[in-house]
């Protein structure tokens, strides 16, 4: 239970890390076609979680389809996916923007090479810092 747990939240957060520095990127070139909607944090949280749902719900269904119908679309599954997740959190929730050719082609790219570089290196940082916690302790 704890490891599903520790498991979502790296998720979660990875998501949010891929879409925050998505934001980030695009506001330093001046595109206004992938926005987080900052006055409604609520409403960021909740395209977070739409998108981090629809990811995990999507990717399983869009793998087994590209193995049975097309296995040279297996490795573009979580490009994907992402960029599906990205649509539904997106019509879904007032919390995040897409628009423009820029938002839907380079979007889901930068979300999803940052989320999948967040979803492999924040265990290791979050288990490092356990281990320095247990480490002081003792």
């Amino acid at each position: 239970m704890v490891r599903l747990l520790a498991r979502t939240a790296v998720f979660l957060l990875a998501a949010a890390i891929g879409v925050v520095l998505t934001d980030v990127l695009f506001d330093a070139f001046g595109w206004d076609t992938f926005d987080i909607v900052w006055g409604d944090p609520l409403g960021f949280v909740l395209a977070v979680v739409i998108f981090a749902l629809a990811q995990a719900v999507l990717s399983p269904f869009f793998a087994q389809l590209a193995r049975r119908n097309a296995p040279t679309l297996v490795g573009a599954v979580g490009l994907i996916t992402t960029y599906v997740a990205l649509l539904v959190a997106s019509l879904a929730s007032d919390g995040l923007t897409i628009s423009g050719w820029q938002g839907w082609v380079i979007g889901p790219i930068v979300v999803w090479l940052v989320t999948m570089l967040a979803t492999f290196l924040l265990p290791a940082f979050i288990l490092k810092q356990a281990v320095e916690e247990r480490r002081d302790r003792d």
